[in-house]
């Protein structure tokens, strides 16, 4: 048995090298629990997120199963990780929201509730009676000043605003497709940011989709309102992007 082992027992202790490894290990869960990953794109003046439809059971009805989630009318999150932890996490994301509209007069903007459940993140890391939540949280909203945006927040409670991010299990391999395209990235208008992040989650799995097997979700515009792409409109992207390949 290693010495570090020793070290892992609780979130609240340290090891000689400076790691908590309940931490590590919450991160492992957040990318493998789901066994999904998720693609976040921010272009001209869209915000998408697009991830896998798995359904886990042939009883279950398919349409009740989603990661992507309303939080108010102008932000919406895609949540990957235990599936328990993510409907804890995006209920307490609505109840953020709610609260800060009540209080305040006006809607949250998004990198403020990304703060706010980055702050509650890493409370969570600082007492052994908690646990952290084994969920990574890929933001989109629209900012009434900065129009669409992309915010992530991870188990530690780092939250950053990206051009183009990714969660799950092939995250790296989505990060290294979206930095060869950084530069244009900022650029891309609707139909070319929805279907930049379809390829990159096509071209990272392996694999063709078919409408029904994948979750769109964007917000356009600085009064654009969240929502889900249709099977026929995620379609009609799947196939102008096979018209693209093959000419």
């Amino acid at each position: 048995m290693s010495r570090d082992s020793n070290y892992d027992h609780h979130i609240s202790i340290f090891s000689p090298q400076g790691r908590l490894y309940q931490i590590e290990y919450a991160f492992k869960a957040a990318s493998s629990a789901s066994g999904l990953t998720g693609i976040a794109l921010r272009g001209a003046d869209t915000a998408v997120v697009v991830t896998q439809r798995k359904v886990p059971d042939r009883l279950i009805v398919p349409s009740s199963v989603s990661h992507v989630y309303n939080v108010t009318s102008k932000i919406g999150v895609l949540a990957t990780g235990m599936t328990a932890d993510c409907h804890s996490a995006v209920q307490r994301m609505r109840y953020e929201a709610a609260d800060f509209e009540f209080k305040y007069g006006y809607s949250i903007p998004p990198a403020v509730l990304a703060k706010r459940m980055a702050d509650i993140a890493q409370v969570n890391t600082q007492s052994a009676s908690m646990r952290p939540l084994a969920v990574v949280l890929l933001i989109v909203g629209v900012d009434d000043e900065k129009g669409p945006q992309v915010l992530k927040v991870d188990p530690a409670g780092h939250y950053l605003p990206f051009k183009g991010t990714a969660s799950g299990s092939k995250e790296q391999e989505a990060t290294n497709f979206l930095e060869k395209r950084v530069e244009n990235i900022p650029e891309y208008s609707f139909d070319e940011t929805v279907r930049t992040a379809i390829v990159c989650l096509g071209s990272v799995l392996g694999s063709d989709f078919r409408g029904n097997e994948i979750e769109v979700a964007c917000v356009q515009g600085k009064e654009g309102k969240f929502r889900s792409l249709t099977e026929e409109e995620i379609e009609d992207h799947l196939n102008a992007i096979a018209d693209d390949a093959d000419a």
